[in-house]
């Protein structure tokens, strides 16, 4: 078996246990709200730094993947994220929960963030580029699919501080160590060729004899923002962030408020997750046989709608419609949005800019969880800032369907349409 999928599967596992120890955080709102007796706006100000954090870190952490490889930045971060969610566990302050989950942790996320593994495996695929990513972004859903529930009976069963600490040591204890045996920067260092080619001809024959860059391929990330679509998927990409950053922290306090207990919302957050799964998968099966901004701006509307049906049916199914229709587009914005940026900007450096991209998706989300806490404070209730990031999705769709893919990507350049003319 071509050794690319055992990079999959890390990195797959990777995102299991680094996103579900993040996403459970909701989980600890209410916990922290009474032992502390902090409000949700203050909580809100902790979560949302640590998505703000996450984002500054990413385009520095991809400069040094794009320099020193993939596989020393993801471990480092890998054991310094393990560590810092298991002391967690020993909160005493607000001061302790803003430098431990809004700094350290956060900043230690970005390096084995989707944007930098998701940028390890455009070097192991080309061919079938967006269905590995969209499988390495299931692994994030596995993760609220499977951890979130867990950690929440973990939590009822014992207290949040010895949860914080198992989520800690499953990391430390399961994920550093494959990611050590495992992980290679590229196939080349093993003597291979990506999509596990025989050799660079037999490579080209395969795919068409593409060009490997488009009309916008760049050497240096900062040349990227100098064309439209860049702007087109960052500006999308910051409502992604806004409208999902919400609900990591927010959606089961959210559920608990509408009167289903903490178990329930949990698993309504988890089923959310787990259709993830198949969304995420979905997206980059189907993305790598029609048009990427076509079926990104149709995960936006599809959110969008979602939200919509969230508050104009206030009851528990309500929550399960939303969750099902959100499921399906949480995260399949990622396999989607990385390799239309690989297809129209190249590989040289796709990490770099994939940060940059993924920076705005953290103003997204520090802005929309920062201004829900506040506004349930003022109100006693989460209407407006979930009406607010379901308007949000309409411009976002729109952005999405608007780029020029045709014009811009790899895939549609003219020696890549003659050769699938001819193959036809």
């Amino acid at each position: 078996m071509y050794y690319g999928w055992y990079i999959v599967a890390t990195c797959v596992f990777i995102a299991f246990l680094t996103n579900g120890a993040r996403n459970a955080f909701g989980i600890f709102v209410l916990p922290l709200e009474h032992d502390f007796g902090w409000n949700r706006g203050a909580i809100s100000v902790a979560a949302s730094l640590g998505f703000l954090v996450n984002g500054l870190a990413q385009p520095f952490l991809g400069r040094i993947f794009d320099r020193m490889g993939g596989r020393k930045v993801i471990l480092s971060s890998l054991i310094l994220f393990g560590i810092a969610t298991a002391l967690l566990s020993l909160t005493f302050h607000y001061l302790f929960l803003v430098f431990m989950f809004g700094l350290v942790s956060a900043a230690a996320m970005s390096g084995s963030s989707l944007t930098n593994t998701g940028a390890l495996l455009t070097r192991w695929f080309r061919r079938k580029r967006a269905t590995v990513v969209g499988l390495n972004a299931s692994g994030m859903s596995f993760g609220g699919l499977l951890l979130v529930p867990f950690a929440m009976y973990l939590l009822q069963a014992t207290n949040w501080r010895v949860t914080w600490a198992a989520l800690g040591l499953m990391v430390l204890v399961l994920g550093v160590p494959l990611a050590w045996l495992l992980l290679r920067d590229d196939p080349a260092q093993l003597g291979l060729q990506p999509d596990g080619d025989s050799d660079p001809a037999t490579a080209a024959g395969k795919s068409g004899g593409r060009r490997q860059d488009g009309p916008y391929a760049v050497d240096k990330w900062r040349d990227s923002f100098k064309s439209p679509p860049i702007w087109h998927l960052s500006a999308a990409y910051f409502v992604c962030g806004a409208t999902t950053g919400v609900l990591n922290v927010h959606f089961v306090p959210y559920a608990v408020d509408r009167g289903v207990s903490p178990a329930t919302a949990a698993n309504i957050f988890g089923f959310m997750m787990g259709l993830n799964v198949v969304g995420s998968i979905a997206a980059g099966f189907f993305s790598d046989k029609f048009s990427r901004k076509n079926l990104l701006a149709l995960v936006y509307a599809m959110r969008g709608i979602a939200y919509l049906l969230l508050l104009l049916i206030p009851s528990t199914g309500g929550l399960w419609v939303f969750a099902a229709l959100a499921g399906f587009s949480w995260i399949a914005t990622a396999p989607l949005t990385t390799s239309l940026t690989a297809d129209v900007y190249g590989l040289k450096a796709l990490g770099t800019i994939s940060g940059v991209s993924f920076l705005f998706h953290a103003l997204g989300s520090f802005g929309s969880i920062l201004l829900a806490g506040f506004l349930f404070d003022l109100t006693g209730s989460y209407t407006i800032p979930f009406a607010v990031a379901g308007a949000l999705l309409a411009p976002a769709a729109l952005a999405a369907f608007t780029i020029k893919e045709r014009r811009y990507s790899v895939r549609y350049q003219p020696r890549a349409a003659a050769a699938e003319a001819a193959g036809d």
